[in-house]
């Protein structure tokens, strides 16, 4: 993976958990809709999103234990 940077992605999230939950949850929505930009992969789809700003997220405190 050359783009975005690993270090891009980071500035946009919290924690390289937040990234991988995040991304995996953006992909899952895109593999859903498969009109949408099929002939990219939904992760690179979803990388992308995050290194644009256009995914946020919001932090819980509560989780499961």
């Amino acid at each position: 993976m050359i783009t975005p940077s690993f270090d891009q992605l980071l500035s946009r999230v919290d924690s390289k958990y937040t990234l991988v939950v995040a991304t995996a949850k953006r992909a899952r929505e895109l593999m859903d809709d498969t009109s949408e930009n099929a002939v990219r992969k939904p992760v690179t789809t979803a990388l992308e999103e995050i290194a644009a700003g256009l995914i946020t997220y919001q932090r819980v405190k509560q989780g499961v234990k």
